[in-house]
């Protein structure tokens, strides 16, 4: 990415682990959209002392030029089947490509329509 990814925690310990699939994912956006201008990413882990419930939340916030600011919102649905943390980013920036690919598909008017309807004869 040209420019550097913000990275805010939480409530829970910085780790280099999770640095590098945050930039990893977001190295990603660009295939998606050139023009980013700014990409902050936070992971919390707002009741750190309790281990049921939605102990991970990830948000991206990434401007693209024109004005869009756009903004992915993930919290932790445990099934028990991935590290909670990582998966909860993972959905956060599938999230974030969808949000992009829409912005772009508008910005080059590719925004697909019905068809209008035929007049009765």
């Amino acid at each position: 990415m040209q420019l550097p990814i913000k990275i805010t925690y939480r409530g829970l310990e910085k780790s280099d682990n999770i640095d590098n699939l945050v930039l990893e994912h977001a190295t990603r956006l660009e295939k998606f959209c050139d023009h980013i201008n700014r990409c902050d990413v936070a992971i919390e882990q707002p009741n750190h002392t309790h281990h049921k419930g939605n102990p991970y939340r990830v948000r991206i916030d990434v401007t693209v030029s024109r004005g869009h600011e756009l903004v992915a919102d993930e919290k932790q649905t445990d099934n028990g089947a991935h590290d909670p943390l990582t998966k909860v980013i993972h959905d956060a920036f599938k999230t974030m490509e969808g949000e992009l690919r829409r912005v772009v598909e508008k910005q080059r008017n590719e925004v697909k329509t019905h068809a209008k309807s035929r007049s009765p004869k």
